[in-house]
């Protein structure tokens, strides 16, 4: 079955303290972006595709980085929109009408290549697939100056990719923006489709923080010394 990827990389990285979008940072010589695509380049096969969501004012700076590093990962660009609702929305117009897409982060390069090849095995069998984990955490709901403990059980964390059935992600994004668009899936369920939920990484961290950027590092190295 043919597979597609859409990452989305527009984020502004505010909360990183850095000059760079977080997704242009490097991690051992290598834009985070890069790292990530790399993953999926390594999955895929000559004829899956890969597209890249970026905001058109980072394309001219992201091809000058493809051009530095000499990265010919074979892939598309689509350009962001004012919301990431729009932006997978421009990702899926140049999408093939089939097969399955999975939906990622470009700031999630930790990602197995084991769970994405599972992610769209599963999604092939179910139609879609949710890689979630559990929460370890104590969680508490704060209310103004009052708190109280949230009960955690069967509570998990969402990852990407979220995999889809090609034909059923592009006639649920053929619709406006809702706040209760939180996600890909929830776009999918308010269509009317089911989500499936599988096991995803207690690793497939979303690089949000400088703290995230050092287990980046740390976990990247460990891999490219592996």
């Amino acid at each position: 079955m043919a597979r597609s990827a859409i990452i989305v990389a527009g984020g502004q990285g505010l909360r990183m303290g850095h000059e760079l979008p977080k997704q242009f940072i490097e991690v051992l010589g290598l834009p985070i972006l890069m790292h990530t695509i790399n993953k999926f380049d390594r999955v895929f096969g000559n004829d899956d595709q890969i597209i890249l969501v970026l905001p058109e004012s980072h394309v001219a700076f992201w091809e000058s980085l493809c051009a530095k590093h000499t990265f010919n990962v074979s892939h598309q660009i689509a350009f962001g929109g004012k919301t990431r609702f729009d932006s997978v929305k421009n990702g899926l117009n140049l999408c093939s009408n089939s097969g399955i897409v999975g939906i990622h982060d470009g700031v999630r390069p930790l990602i197995s290549e084991s769970l994405i090849a599972s992610c769209y095995d599963h999604a092939s069998k179910n139609g879609s697939a949710l890689p979630v984990h559990a929460i370890s955490q104590s969680l508490r709901k704060v209310d103004g100056d009052s708190s109280q403990p949230l009960d955690r059980t069967g509570v998990v964390e969402v990852q990407t990719p979220q995999c889809f059935r090609v034909d059923r992600i592009k006639t649920a994004y053929d619709t406006e923006f809702q706040a209760a668009f939180t996600d890909d899936a929830t776009v999918f369920e308010l269509a009317g489709n089911s989500v499936s939920l599988m096991t995803g990484e207690a690793t497939n961290l979303k690089i949000t923080t400088p703290s995230d950027l050092k287990i980046a590092e740390a976990i990247l190295g460990m891999s490219a010394g592996s």
